[in-house]
């Protein structure tokens, strides 16, 4: 009895031990969001579709009425990406809500899109996930 309560004490030792150190290894390396699919405006930021969302996820102040309330979700903002790199035309497309739109627009006129080139101007949306 004795060397079976040793061993599920040990076990259980074990155990805790290993998930603890998973969970310090998780910490060190902060991971952001980026959707499953590709966007095809993100090949005219520099660094491409992670350089822009790190540079999202820096950016990133989570809205105080949406965090008291709990709000989480994806905000879409639209906006055209001109012939020499410059943007116009936001508008928000998906709300999540509690301010998150306005936080998702403010960071997406903040982006900088390398000129697609004469002629060639584009519609385009980013997605900006908001989660606790």
């Amino acid at each position: 009895m004795k060397t079976r309560f040793s061993f599920l004490f040990i076990l259980f030792a074990f155990m805790t031990f290993a998930a603890a150190a998973q969970t310090a290894s998780a910490k060190e390396e902060k991971e952001f969001w980026i959707p499953s699919k590709s966007i095809p405006v993100a090949e005219y930021y520099a660094g491409g579709q992670e350089a822009m969302y790190k540079f999202i996820d820096k950016q990133l102040k989570y809205p105080a009425m949406a965090r008291k309330n709990r709000v989480q979700g994806e905000c879409i903002i639209s906006f055209t990406l001109n012939e020499d790199g410059s943007t116009s035309g936001f508008k928000v497309l998906k709300n999540a809500g509690a301010g998150t739109g306005e936080e998702a627009l403010r960071i997406a006129k903040m982006l900088k899109f390398k000129a697609p080139g004469p002629g060639f101007g584009m519609m385009a949306s980013v997605p900006i996930n908001f989660k606790l």
